[in-house]
């Protein structure tokens, strides 16, 4: 049985068991949420030694980070490099979005047997990698292959692009930027190419009896996601949300789980009703959203741009955050950069948890501050996102200090001016004392 089918028949499974114990819930919470649909647990039977993660409202929000080769750049060896540090920067799922190569499988496989987290694809891309010509002649029935290929290798979730229609090109060609989906953009040229309405739509059946088998998680993907500001929240885009709904619920009623794929670029203001909107039209399944970014004019900044605007979608609805890094529109990642795009995203999801009261987001900030407030720089660091960087930070300012001089003071202040130990003083004479 998926996990899906498990929750609906009242089976608490180990993997139902262990997101419990990780997100201080019970089992039988965790299994509700489940057999609503309104959490998914992405854990493909053959990835053996996956850690299972949850993916709801109820549960704390994670985020994803996105690897692979480019057709010019970067391998195997570097993706898994990228992956160790993606993973030791926190990142809850990882995704593998390599294209051009003969050797995707293996290269996939690499990073099946080095993550412990669940490891998503985008099968559409392994597809055209594999066949010739700019416009490759794809056909349907190997897209159905290689998604059964790379559900038997124990990939965990799949990004599938089921949800743009014909209908909706016309709509997307008035935008400024287009269809910047890759997957989209395949998808609906190939329609267009072939005048034939998308095959993933059309043999859902088949592909959901696929991932029914091995419990592989369907992503599905917003190919009409908007690639800038002007482009956001327009009927191209709102159209496909409508088409995912109805996919959604033939998902469910397979036994497979499934969650959906969010807009990349909208204003600050439209984020909290495309949350909102997403929800009611989806039925409450987990949001996963790419930012989304807030503004386009800060190339080489854009990890704190969408940061800005994951942690609103967090807050309102999305359960799931895919991080930007600083290459975002100019390059793929090096490996200093995917660390940048874990932290800034993990910092979004936290204050997004924060802000919604999630049982005892705050602790951890509270304690740290209470640290803080006793000049306990050990535990401070202890209790950082990045207690390396912290400390390395503040040992940088130490160094043009006198040691001597001692750590009972702000590291910026300096001793005479801290206002924390300022602060202390006042208090004993609020309290009356000498």
């Amino acid at each position: 049985m998926t996990q899906l089918q498990a929750a609906r028949e009242g089976i608490v499974t180990v993997a139902m068991e262990t997101v419990a114990a990780d997100e201080g819930i019970s089992a039988e919470e965790v299994r509700a949420a489940v057999a609503s649909g309104e959490a998914v647990i992405p854990l493909n039977i053959h990835h053996e030694n996956a850690h299972p993660v949850g993916v709801g409202r109820m549960f704390k929000t994670k985020i994803n980070a996105n690897l692979g080769r480019s057709v010019t750049h970067s391998g195997k060896g570097d993706e898994l490099e990228k992956l160790d540090i993606a993973l030791k920067a926190g990142a809850d799922f990882v995704m593998d979005l390599s294209v051009g190569s003969d050797d995707l499988k293996s290269i996939r496989q690499g990073m099946l047997d080095a993550s412990d987290r669940p490891l998503g694809t985008v099968p559409v891309y392994e597809t055209i990698s594999r066949l010739d010509g700019d416009i490759p002649k794809m056909e349907p029935e190997f897209l159905l292959d290689v998604i059964r290929a790379q559900a038997e290798q124990g990939v965990d979730f799949m990004t599938l692009h089921a949800g743009l229609l014909l209908g909706h090109i016309p709509a997307a060609m008035k935008r400024i930027m287009g269809i910047v989906s890759r997957g989209g953009s395949i998808m609906a040229e190939w329609m267009l190419g072939n005048k034939i309405e998308n095959p993933l739509y059309t043999r859902w059946d088949e592909v959901l009896d696929i991932l029914a088998e091995h419990d592989v998680t369907v992503s599905l993907g917003d190919g009409l996601r908007p690639g800038c500001l002007a482009d956001a929240s327009d009927a191209a885009q709102f159209g496909e949300l409508d088409v995912l709904g109805e996919l959604v619920d033939r998902c469910r009623e397979r036994g497979v789980q499934v969650m959906v794929e969010g807009p990349g670029h909208v204003p600050f203001d439209q984020i909290k009703m495309n949350m909102e909107r997403q929800q009611k039209v989806c039925n409450k399944a987990p949001f996963y959203v790419l930012g989304p970014v807030t503004t386009d004019i800060a190339p080489g900044y854009d990890h704190i741009v969408s940061a800005i605007g994951a942690t609103a979608a967090a807050t309102y609805g999305a359960s799931l955050l895919c991080y930007v890094t600083p290459a975002e529109h100019l390059g793929l990642p090096d490996g200093e950069e995917v660390r940048a795009g874990c932290y800034a995203y993990r910092i979004a999801a936290h204050a997004a948890d924060v802000a919604r009261g999630l049982k005892g987001a705050r602790d951890v900030d509270d304690e740290r501050s209470r640290a803080r407030a006793a000049f306990d720089w050990d535990r401070q660091f202890d209790l950082c996102l990045d207690p390396e960087r912290a400390k390395a930070r503040w040992l940088k300012t130490r160094a043009f200090t006198d040691e001597a001089h001692g750590d009972d003071h702000c590291s910026m202040c300096g001793k005479q001016f801290c206002a924390v130990r300022t602060s202390r003083r006042i208090k004993k004479l609020a309290d009356g004392e000498a």
